[in-house]
């Protein structure tokens, strides 16, 4: 009992230590939840977080809202709508966008609403020559969601990473989703159809430096075969093939996803 009775006081102290940490992770899962849930949103776009679950994978990932954080080829910006707000107050965000028309159309979109991004950074992501996508060792995170198929088109794939691991700070993250090509079926060096093995994009990483810190099922989809006529486009939401075959897609719903968490190592001088 004189045990138990001297073990207390330090059990409290211990509680109220740990409190503020636990705290300040509830308030940023709060923040994470509430920019999901955010009205300016798409219906459209909302409905997709069935098949993408952004907060499970964003909190796989590590994000906080006080972290500079790169997101890569935007596209139309989904998950800008998530990370905008969410860094808006305490963090920082750059957005590495591609040229071309989607390019366009992204930044009008980021022009015509100021309140919401208006403290965005865009950077230039056109490999091989123009890939500065942060100041160098600045970010906290880098993201890219299903966009290594379209580097890999272009053969600037190791080009990419290693541009990734340049903006990161020494332990910093770089949270990788992507479409998850069969392991049985040799790797389509310009992965033209989509897919890319899950094993190529841990090559690739390693190659640049990178260190696997984790592994996630958040994305995966085991009714998605792999095997499309035209690819991964033919599954929703592209729905490559029209109104043949739809109901069957549909019911297949979107790509089965590997979600990988990498950090870019602290390095550490020997005495």
């Amino acid at each position: 009992m004189r045990l138990k009775v001297a073990l207390l006081p330090g059990l409290i102290v211990s509680l109220l230590v740990l409190h503020p940490e636990f705290a300040r992770a509830q308030d940023d899962a709060a923040a994470l939840k509430s920019a999901v849930n955010s009205s300016t949103r798409r219906p459209e776009d909302v409905a997709r977080d069935q098949y993408r679950h952004p907060i499970e994978t964003l909190t796989f990932f590590g994000i906080k809202p006080d972290m500079t954080v790169v997101e890569m080829s935007p596209g139309g910006g989904w998950y800008t709508d998530i990370l905008a707000p969410y860094l808006h107050d305490q963090g920082k965000l750059y957005e590495a966008v591609p040229p071309g028309e989607n390019t366009i159309e992204y930044k009008k979109k980021l022009a015509d609403d100021p309140a919401r991004f208006g403290k965005i950074t865009v950077t230039q992501l056109d490999p091989p020559d123009k890939l500065k996508l942060a100041p160098p060792g600045s970010a906290d995170m880098v993201v890219t969601f299903r966009n290594v198929h379209n580097w890999m088109r272009g053969g600037n794939g190791e080009a990419v990473f290693k541009a990734m691991y340049a903006a990161l700070k020494p332990g910093g993250i770089l949270g990788v989703e992507e479409h998850r090509g069969d392991p049985s079926q040799p790797q389509d060096p310009k992965a033209a159809s989509g897919y890319v093995r899950e094993d190529s994009v841990i090559t690739m990483a390693e190659e640049a430096g990178f260190i696997l810190a984790g592994k996630s099922d958040i994305n995966a989809n085991p009714k998605d075969t792999k095997d499309y006529a035209k690819g991964v486009w033919t599954l929703p939401p592209t729905l490559r093939l029209g109104d043949t075959d739809k109901a069957k897609y549909l019911a297949i719903g979107e790509s089965d996803r590997m979600t990988l968490k990498f950090l870019k190592p602290i390095k550490t001088t020997s005495r």
